[in-house]
């Protein structure tokens, strides 16, 4: 059984969450929180498998669930977060995925109509795997104005397979070990796949996570 602390400032959206999750005999939540003080006592408390968080709460009501996926990338990088949000904003995606993908899932709330897709999204990051949802990498693509055609069609068996490294957030360091390579060589093959996905001219805290968040929209 996973347990999972939720952290809704919206009651009814708060318990809205709370029934779909606990209606799967897999999952328990341990915890439910109004705001991101609580949800960071929860976690101390609970050290649960999962969080599934809205990204904006109290008391800023900014990026808070952003926030602490962060420190737990940080401080608890075991812990899946699940990110919920209102908007389908490209940007909070990047922000999420900044020091990696995995075990983190990014959804809009209309998701929670679809118990399955949250029940899924929850699964894949407790296993350390990632979720986007559909319509914010098919935005974060249109905003990119890229070709119809798939992008990743124009890369090497060898810069997919490090775009695939790429995207379970492992470094440069790490997929230099885990193919066998050199950190120069990595580097190389980055830059390469940089440049045919059109990235070359991203900021360099963006452009992984644009390369990351397009191969994941296509496996």
């Amino acid at each position: 059984m996973l347990s999972i602390v939720l952290a809704e400032d919206n009651l009814l959206v708060r318990e809205g969450v709370r029934g779909v999750l606990s209606a799967d005999p897999e999952l328990k939540v341990v915890a439910a929180c109004a705001d991101a003080d609580e949800l960071r006592l929860a976690i101390r408390q609970f050290n649960p498998d999962v969080v599934v968080t809205d990204i904006h709460m109290p008391p800023g009501l900014t990026d808070e669930g952003i926030q602490v996926a962060r420190e737990l990338r940080r401080d608890r990088p075991g812990i899946g977060v699940v990110v919920l949000s209102s908007r389908d904003d490209p940007q909070h995606a990047l922000d999420l995925l900044e020091h990696g993908s995995a075990g983190r899932a990014y959804l809009l709330k209309e998701r929670v109509a679809e118990p399955g897709q949250l029940r899924h999204a929850v699964n894949e990051v407790a296993a350390g795997r990632s979720v986007i949802d559909p319509q914010v990498v098919e935005n974060l693509v249109r905003a990119g104005s890229r070709p119809a055609s798939s992008p990743l069609s124009r890369l090497t068996p060898r810069e997919l397979e490090v775009l695939g490294e790429m995207a379970q957030g492992r470094t440069n360091g790490a997929i230099a070990l885990r193919l066998y390579l050199t950190v120069r060589g990595v580097e190389r093959h980055i830059n390469a796949l940089f440049a045919k996905l059109g990235l070359s001219e991203e900021q360099d805290a963006h452009h992984r996570v644009r390369a990351v968040l397009l191969y994941l929209s296509e496996h």
